[in-house]
């Protein structure tokens, strides 16, 4: 097998250019197909770290001065570099993630460049607010820049989750320190390199490796005056924790456990068509996945047979061959935690109707794959029904009417997302304003377009990612009082 490499120029990009410590730990970057490495890197150093916030704080003052439509002419410019690298920036991210290559194509660089452009065109159109007091005095708003912002990305859309929390941050006038997830370091370097020959001043965006120690480090450091994560339940809440300590801005998109209801009146290819892609796209690794799917008793063994039908017919293998429809999970540690989550639901009485398997194809014999599980006899209970297994595994349930799918689905700790398939319109908008979850979806699942926001109630997490409210969340509102007239004091 033709030996694979996606080696950066270095590990870190600050203050405009590569930069490269050898005393920070070394760490790879490994194919999940293969588990070959394709990548060597240093994690950061304090001294790393500590570059890259001067880089930032020095950069930010002047950017913020910079015109509106200015700096998002320079996003809108980057935008179009990152399009015209697309099927280089898909390779890396297929070789970085494991994900289909027919996946990378279409969605992850695509995604980036849809955000650097949508913020880029929008910041121009903000604007501030004048508010009459009386006849001699007004008052009018204005719309500043936070600072510096600290952010940490996941590994399962790195260049997407790197560009959702750039590009507003930039178009509102900060500076951005941004770690990716040490599983997934690549991309990342690529939207900086593109920001940068857009004209984007050096020292706006620094790209820092390493692990969650580097991370830490961002969320206790004087100067970042925002955090950004996207992560995990456990590691958002040591970040709002740490960040509490100095009362950083806080953004958290963390997991969630989405229910999908399907009414005995919906198209059944569709809410089929939706549950699959609420669950098995990206071999299951989507923080928002549906994989609480209630089915409605009158259609639920048309439902589950055309399920399982189409489950089976998923194409696994190689994930740069452009026919396969899903690749490896991105790590084994990723993969025991769903398999292990497997066997659990087996041992608490769950049927398990296809998948589950690890594989070893020929020629990838090390890669981390396994074919999609659904389960069959789920109760609400149950670890696999409770625990976000971010892994390709569907439970199924049965429901009887709308007011007890709503209680059930709505019995989580978890409102990242939730969707609905049903004819009936009315109850589609009816049930989505009862569940609680701040993403939700009639009759689709699982997009996320730049102009529409995406973000969880409860322990999903707190703000929202895209639209004019990320916008809003990378700044700050000032209120100027003015008076033209006289002022008396009272004594």
């Amino acid at each position: 097998m033709t030996e694979l490499t996606a080696q950066p120029k270095a590990s870190h990009f600050i203050d405009g250019a590569y930069v490269d410590y050898a005393s920070g730990k070394p760490f790879v970057s490994l194919y999940p197909a293969t588990n070959q490495p394709i990548a060597h890197l240093h994690a950061a150093t304090d001294e790393i770290v500590e570059k890259a916030i001067a880089a930032a704080v020095r950069a930010q003052k002047e950017w913020a001065l910079v015109p509106q439509i200015e700096r998002g002419r320079i996003l809108i410019e980057a935008s179009k570099l990152i399009r015209a690298r697309n099927d280089e920036i898909a390779r890396i991210e297929t070789l970085d993630t494991g994900k289909a290559i027919q996946e990378t194509l279409y969605v992850d660089a695509v995604s980036a460049a849809d955000n650097l452009e949508y913020f880029g065109q929008l910041v121009a159109t903000m604007t501030n607010e004048q508010i009459p007091v009386n006849e001699t005095s007004f008052a009018y708003t204005l719309r500043e820049p936070l600072g510096v912002v600290g952010a940490m990305g996941a590994w399962n859309y790195p260049i997407q989750v790197a560009a959702w929390k750039s590009a507003p941050a930039l178009a509102m006038g900060n500076a951005i320190v941004y770690k990716p997830s040490e599983m997934t370091p690549l991309t990342a370097l690529i939207l900086a390199e593109c920001l940068t020959e857009a004209g984007l001043p050096a020292g706006l965006i620094n790209i820092i490796q390493g692990f969650g120690d580097v991370g830490a480090k961002l969320t206790t450091h004087p100067d970042i005056a925002k955090v950004s994560l996207t992560g995990s339940v456990p590691t958002g809440t040591k970040v709002m924790a740490s960040a509490a300590e100095s009362l950083k801005h806080v953004t958290l998109e963390l997991g969630g456990k989405s229910p999908l209801i399907v009414f005995d009146d919906a198209h059944i290819e569709n809410a089929v068509s939706g549950a699959i892609m609420g669950n098995f796209y990206s071999t299951g690794q989507v923080c928002s996945n549906s994989t609480r799917v209630f089915v409605q008793d009158a259609i639920r063994e048309k439902f589950t047979d055309r399920l399982v039908e189409r489950t089976k017919a998923i194409k696994l293998g190689d994930p740069l061959d452009p026919d396969v429809h899903l690749g490896p999970m991105v790590s084994k540690a990723q993969l025991d935690i769903v398999t292990g989550y497997i066997e659990q639901g087996k041992a608490e009485g769950a049927t398990l109707l296809c998948g589950g398997d690890t594989l070893k194809l020929q020629g990838f014999e090390d890669g981390h794959f396994i074919k999609p599980a659904i389960f069959d006899n789920v109760t609400d209970d149950m670890t696999i029904a409770r625990e976000e297994i971010f892994g390709p595994v569907l439970s199924l349930f049965s429901f009887s009417d709308e007011d007890e799918v709503i209680a059930r689905a709505n019995a989580t700790p978890f409102g990242l997302a939730a969707g609905v398939f049903t004819k009936d319109l009315a109850r589609g908008h009816r049930v989505v304003r009862r569940l609680q979850a701040g993403t939700t979806y009639i009759n689709n699942f699982n997009l996320t377009p730049v102009g529409v926001p995406f973000g969880g109630y409860k322990m999903s997490g707190i703000g929202r990612e895209n639209a004019a409210h990320a916008l809003e969340s990378y700044s700050q509102v000032k209120s100027v009082f003015v008076e033209l007239g006289d002022v008396e004091a009272g004594y």
